[in-house]
């Protein structure tokens, strides 16, 4: 595998292998540095109050979110095949360990089930990411060169998950409505990251095609960014193990 193949895939780039030739895609990562800022401070006011595990799981959840849009903003830079890794793999890392929370703190679920769950999801999310769209839906080249719904597909899981765990803990765990937000929120950024190139020649600003692929970071943002306060305000209630 030649690491440093570039990759053309978004509205913005085009063709274009410039490090800026996607300033747009690139710059909006930024929204994941802000709301990782704005939770650490929420953790860091909270930490003093909470048991050591807890703060150390929030604070593990900051990070992957702000490694989100560092390994975000490599790609949309750089866009070669190492910097794809180097944005993928925060994304998965992020899904997988607020599942894991989820089910630990939200059902209370042993260890070994959460494990088997988290490796049923893991399975399925690779699974849909390589499934390839009937040939009615796209042409024979576009199916040569890239996975159903130009990769949105391999998010479906996620928001999948997201809404099945909203609605297992309606009425039972306050993180529900949040939980469920947060769902609405990544379907709409998972519809606008398919649509990127679809709708490419209608976004023009300053005099160039952006895509909707910013948009899909800006309200990916705002995703992560619900979900970690759904957990801080879930740990910050808990009451003490004493207690129970």
């Amino acid at each position: 595998m030649a690491w440093g193949e570039q990759v053309f895939r978004y509205c913005e780039r085009g063709q274009d292998p410039a490090f800026w030739a996607e300033p747009f895609n690139a710059l909006t990562n930024a929204a994941f540095v802000v709301a990782a800022g704005l939770l650490a401070l929420r953790v860091r006011s909270l930490s003093p109050s909470l048991p050591r595990s807890d703060a150390l799981v929030l604070q593990l959840l900051v990070a992957l979110a702000a490694s989100v849009g560092l390994g975000s903003f490599l790609f949309h830079t750089f866009a070669t095949k190492w910097s794809r890794l180097a944005d993928v793999i925060p994304i998965g890392a992020f899904m997988g360990a607020y599942l894991v929370f989820a089910l630990r703190a939200f059902f209370h679920l042993s260890w070994r089930v959460t494990l088997a769950i988290l490796g049923a999801f893991l399975a399925v999310s690779a699974l849909a990411a390589s499934i390839a769209c009937p040939r009615q839906f796209v042409s024979i080249t576009q199916a040569a060169r890239e996975p159903c719904l130009k990769g949105a597909m391999g998010y479906i899981p996620a928001l999948a998950a997201l809404a099945i765990t909203g609605t297992l803990l309606h009425r039972r765990h306050a993180a529900s409505g949040r939980l469920l937000t947060a769902a609405g929120i990544f379907l709409a950024a998972i519809i606008l990251r398919w649509l990127d190139r679809d709708l490419c020649a209608a976004t023009t600003l300053l005099g160039k095609v952006r895509g909707t692929h910013p948009l899909w970071h800006l309200l990916n943002a705002a995703t992560v960014y619900v979900l970690i306060a759904a957990a801080i305000d879930g740990l910050s209630r808990r009451p003490p193990v004493d207690q129970t």
